[in-house]
């Protein structure tokens, strides 16, 4: 909630200016977006009233008591077992800082990927490096690929803005299985307020709803999905939190995490090489946040990016203009990504270039469960004496 002697000024429904928020660089590329009527962002205002004082606390290592308890939950609960944590790993910089930092708190993680079938040969490399340099154990969960090409493709003719999430879906089950396998009570994220604490939600739809992707792959499908962990909102939000009682926990909102001292770190220590891009470990997603959101639907992932860095001063306004001058995603690069991604889907470039050529769509053109999530998360927020956890209960 805005502060609110900082009312938001109306903006037209239709024939909106241009604006820029004038502490971050978001702009009405997000159309929900609004401005004070200093030009302050909602997003700018939200981070201030719900974000701004848990960041600054991590950052200063305010919150190392807070740390060191969960560090002691977590090592209590794994007693006489193989792993006390699972880990998901991607090649990326926060799973990779977090593994990093979960080794030299003295947890004993499993390491999990959901391997898609889009890795660059340089994650591979980096997951490879990781396990060996920390000395931990991986298990990778590798996707039946004429499954997931035929997902990849529904999505992708649907011509919705998220149309990575036949990947992002699947993330999730995949520690959840190793968890319940080895009885591990804790899901280490490495999501993070430093780094994201802003994405426009109608930048994409939430990649968690079942029904959603069941609906597109219906419409546009012609594989049946008969090995692709599909995993609703019941297994999700309550099943496995709630019955099975394995928490997802974020440590890298109770330490001092700064990004590029996070790339520094992960350089030195597993070897780690720069990818040149947020979370273009994977090709595809590479190709999507560098050419298919920005040029089809105008969304800039960059803009967030650093606008969340921005905001937890680890980079200035004017450098985060001056990144996006720079060219993050070459056009050499993106006709390579172009021809390897038509050829894997089994298509010829011109037919790739068809399909993105579709209209743009909004999610809600197809079925989904968005007033279901919408409850779910309202129920989620209520105290612990309403909807206890198990350790509450006992």
């Amino acid at each position: 909630m805005a502060n609110p002697d900082r009312s938001p000024v109306p903006l037209a429904e239709s024939g909106r200016p241009y604006q820029r928020c004038v502490r971050t660089i978001m702009d009405t590329t997000d159309p929900d977006i609004w401005f004070d009527r200093d030009g302050v962002s909602s997003h700018a205002l939200n981070f201030d009233a719900t974000n701004k004082e848990m960041v600054q606390a991590a950052q200063s290592g305010r919150l190392a008591g807070e740390l060191d308890a969960l560090v002691a939950k977590i090592k209590a609960s794994g007693k006489g077992k193989q792993y006390d944590c699972i880990v998901g790993v991607s090649g990326g910089v926060d799973s990779t800082y977090l593994i990093l930092q979960a080794i030299r708190l003295g947890l004993r993680p499993l390491a999990v990927h959901f391997d898609s079938g889009w890795n660059s040969e340089l994650a591979v490399d980096n997951i490879h490096n990781i396990v060996k340099r920390l000395d931990v154990d991986l298990y990778t969960h590798v996707v039946d690929w004429r499954e997931m090409r035929d997902l990849q493709l529904s999505f992708l003719k649907a011509s919705v803005a998220n149309c990575d999430t036949p990947t992002d879906h699947a993330f999730a089950w995949v520690a959840y299985q190793q968890a319940v396998k080895y009885g591990v009570k804790y899901i280490l994220s490495g999501s993070n307020l430093a780094s994201e604490s802003i994405l426009p939600k109608s930048w994409g739809y939430n990649a968690s709803d079942a029904k959603h992707v069941k609906a597109i792959h219906k419409r546009f499908g012609k594989v049946d999905l008969k090995t692709y962990p599909l995993m609703g909102l019941f297994k999700r939000h309550l099943w496995y939190p709630h019955v099975r009682n394995v928490k997802t926990v974020k440590p890298l909102n109770l330490m001092p995490y700064r990004y590029a001292e996070a790339k520094k770190q992960i350089t030195e220590e597993v070897d780690w090489r720069d990818y040149g891009g947020k979370h273009y470990e994977s090709v595809f997603t590479r190709y999507f946040q560098g050419y298919y959101l920005p040029r089809k639907f105008g969304f800039d992932k960059r803009l967030a990016h650093y606008s969340s860095l921005i905001l937890s001063d680890q980079m200035t306004r004017d450098e985060a203009l001056r990144l996006m001058e720079s060219e993050n995603y070459p056009e050499s690069l993106r006709v390579q990504d172009h021809e390897f991604i038509a050829k894997k889907l089994g298509l010829s470039v011109d037919g790739l270039e068809a399909i993105y050529a579709l209209p743009p769509k909004e999610y809600s053109e197809y079925p989904n469960s968005k007033r279901i999530w919408d409850a779910a998360a309202t129920l989620s927020r209520l105290p612990s004496k309403v909807l206890p956890t198990r350790d509450a209960r006992r």
